[in-house]
């Protein structure tokens, strides 16, 4: 069974949890942008985490040509199923031939298509996420495209679907984020003045944002006491690197495996789905904090993430 990209949107593309593991190689890690929406989706429909469609800003048009359960999750694309105003953050059952549209988002930037059981495609090393550039994993290693025809399993309506999670209660689409970091590696070579800019002034998100980064303009460069010879080392989602002229750059999920320039800050795990759904020209500000706040913050989440997927299987 099958469901029919009618119209593609901006940028559609399937995504997992990403490519864990190969980093070593050069391989990157890919996967959703908003992990918390991509993870609240899976929980919803009772499932390990599968294939997804990720969409960004516009959202795609799709025929579901088979009976199908889906669930949406993340920025708020207006969705409508045959018209008619379709619920997000729960299960919904779609008849064979019903058409789900998504629109334009006001607020946020990504969404996210789950599909009970699953898109049916191939893992490329151990995950089912697409790297655009390289030209690998999900639906032909590319954007989804209009006449895509995607594998998918035939679904029952499911039972006591009276009942939807609160998108407030686990996400931000705000447009004016405070985002919580760690001091990066490279932290104490900047001069007291830029510093005292990251915490204390307010950063533009530009519009060179993408999956690979995003750049930001601060209200001034961010400086070195010195200049000085950095190796690439590894770098992670949410590393904020500063190129030479002083606007920083935050990695994202397509970020490549090693950098060169100095790492000022890290943003902390919890708020990189903040991060994730902020638009071009959207506000930052950065608050640090330290490795032991960050550490209770993302054991207090999982312990959330638990405590919900329990409650979805009936376990309490």
């Amino acid at each position: 069974m099958t469901m029919t990209i009618l119209k593609p949107g901006l940028l559609t593309t399937i995504q997992d949890i990403g490519r864990k593991g190969s980093q070593q190689y050069g391989v990157i890690v890919s996967g959703a942008m908003d992990a918390t929406s991509y993870r609240l989706g899976e929980i919803l429909l009772q499932q390990h985490p599968s294939a997804a469609i990720e969409f960004t800003l516009v959202g795609p048009t799709v025929r579901f040509n088979c009976d199908t359960v889906f669930c949406l999750t993340g920025a708020d694309f207006h969705p409508l199923l045959n018209g008619e105003a379709c619920a997000m953050w729960k299960p919904v059952f779609a008849e064979a031939g019903s058409i789900l549209k998504l629109q334009s988002c006001v607020s946020g930037a990504r969404g996210y298509l789950h599909i009970k059981g699953g898109i049916q495609v191939e893992k490329t090393l151990g995950s089912y996420s697409t790297y655009i550039r390289a030209g690998i994993g999900g639906y032909k290693g590319r954007p989804l495209q209009k006449g895509d025809v995607l594998p998918i399993l035939v679904s029952a309506p499911p039972q006591n679907n009276n009942w939807a999670i609160h998108p407030k209660d686990w996400i931000s689409t705000s447009q004016d984020a405070i985002i919580r970091v760690l001091k990066g590696t490279e932290y104490e070579r900047f001069t007291d003045e830029s510093k005292a800019a990251l915490e204390n002034t307010t950063f533009t998100v530009t519009k060179d944002a993408d999956r690979m980064g995003y750049r930001l303009e601060g209200e001034q460069p961010l400086t070195l006491e010195e200049k000085f010879e950095l190796l690439s080392e590894a770098v992670t989602f949410g590393t904020m690197q500063v190129p030479s002229g002083g606007h920083p750059i935050i990695l994202m999920a397509d970020r490549q495996t090693t950098g060169g320039y100095p790492k000022i800050a890290q943003v902390i795990s919890v708020d990189l789905p903040k991060l994730a759904q902020l638009q071009p020209f959207a506000k930052v500000r950065f608050e640090l904090i330290t490795l032991e706040e960050a550490q209770e913050l993302i054991i207090k989440q999982e312990k959330e993430f638990g405590l919900l997927k329990k409650i979805v299987d009936g376990v309490v």
